[in-house]
């Protein structure tokens, strides 16, 4: 019996979330890494060993596309032709930019903390950068790097220079490889420090924040309106989390006995376990979301799952709540700084504890040796006074 081929959908390659490969048929995998990256393979027999070829990250290859690619890649090979060897000789030189970029992106997945990680170094290498993907990567100089760079230093300065930055790495891992020889032209001190204009310091700027002294009457709107993705600002402003943590909670993380929420490190900024002191306000919220998700027979690991339960809502929901409510000024991240604000100029909590609270770290490395608590019962009468701040039960 012939095997079974296109065992996958659009949708169930959206939604697949589980580490490992998932087979499509006819040697056509899903890959999805440790950090939900998801990227094509064909693999196949070539002379007694086993050979998997890259056909490109879901991002930018679809399922219809990387189907094309496994097909036409089984034909070589039933004809005798090892089809990563073709494709390699299809390139000038053998060894561009693209392949070496595509195989570093499958090297460091482990090293993306999310999502959002992977799509900023594939927008970096594969669009930002596309002008660089068929040279020859041995053949590339500073010239060919700054018509990457210029058209974007000035206007997108973070991004310019992160994908700067992603074209070093890229150009060192074929140096390592033994692919190119030679200085890095993408290397910024002493090369392209002296001939790209400095970026303005703070280009970023800071995160707009609601002054703290309104932030009782916001929330009284906020708990009117009934989106989820309201109830996730509500826990975001009286934890004074970030939007990441808050997002992609997971119902088992939260000790209600204990009223503490522990964040695992691998979801944490500094990837450092973070304990978040429950006040009453942030307690019965969680309780109310679990008791909801229980009534309405969601089964979901998330406590703010999307429609399908398989994931948690978007990293954008928020900042689009703010828009809708015509707060258009802050941003969610902006919240961390006015319960900040607040602390450090209302009240007596002294400012390590405050430090604490946001999960930053405080001190020198010998400090922190010597200070092995995370000040867990200071903060819960930090954010007890902040709940009750806010105009919530503390």
């Amino acid at each position: 019996m012939a095997r079974q081929i296109n065992r996958l959908s659009p949708r169930g390659v959206t939604s697949l979330q589980t580490p490992g490969l998932h087979a499509d048929g006819g040697g056509l995998y899903l890959q999805v890494g440790p950090t939900g990256a998801k990227s094509w393979s064909f693999i196949f027999q070539w002379r007694g060993k086993r050979k998997q070829m890259g056909l490109g990250g879901l991002l930018t290859t679809t399922l219809g596309e990387a189907r094309q690619q496994a097909d036409a890649a089984r034909r070589a090979v039933a004809k005798g032709i090892n089809p990563i060897e073709a494709r390699r000789l299809t390139r000038v030189g053998g060894n561009t930019f693209g392949d070496v970029a595509d195989e570093l992106l499958r090297s460091i997945q482990s090293e993306w903390k999310n999502e959002k990680h992977q799509r900023q170094w594939s927008q970096s290498l594969e669009v930002d950068a596309a002008a660089l993907r068929p040279l020859d990567v041995d053949k590339i100089t500073t010239e060919d790097v700054l018509d990457v760079l210029r058209p974007i230093w000035a206007t997108k300065p973070e991004t310019a220079s992160r994908c700067r930055g992603r074209i070093e790495r890229v150009l060192d891992a074929a140096k390592a490889k033994g692919l190119r020889t030679g200085d890095n032209p993408a290397r910024w001190k002493g090369h392209l420090a002296v001939l790209l204009p400095k970026r303005q310091k703070l280009t970023r700027g800071h995160h707009a924040a609601m002054p703290f002294g309104e932030i009782a009457d916001f929330m009284k709107l906020l708990k009117a309106r009934p989106a989820l993705a309201a109830r996730s600002l509500e826990l975001t402003i009286l934890t004074a989390c970030r939007t990441g943590e808050v997002i992609g909670a997971r119902i088992p993380e939260f000790e209600l006995a204990k009223r503490v929420w522990i964040v695992p490190a691998d979801r944490m900024k500094g990837r450092i376990e973070h304990r978040v002191p429950l006040n009453g306000a942030a307690l019965a919220l969680v309780k109310q979301l679990i008791a909801e998700q229980a009534d309405d027979g969601i089964e979901s690991e998330y406590l703010f799952p999307d429609g399908s339960g398989e994931k948690p809502i978007s990293n954008m929901a928020m900042n689009m709540l703010l828009r809708r409510m015509g707060q258009l000024t802050y941003t969610v991240h902006g919240f961390r700084s006015t319960f900040r604000d607040w602390a450090g100029e209302t009240t007596d909590h002294p400012r390590e504890v405050v430090e604490a609270a946001l999960a930053h770290v405080v001190g020198s490395e010998v400090e922190r040796a010597y200070r092995r608590g995370d000040a867990l019962e200071k903060r819960r009468l930090l954010m007890a006074d902040w709940a009750i701040h806010c105009g919530r039960p503390g």
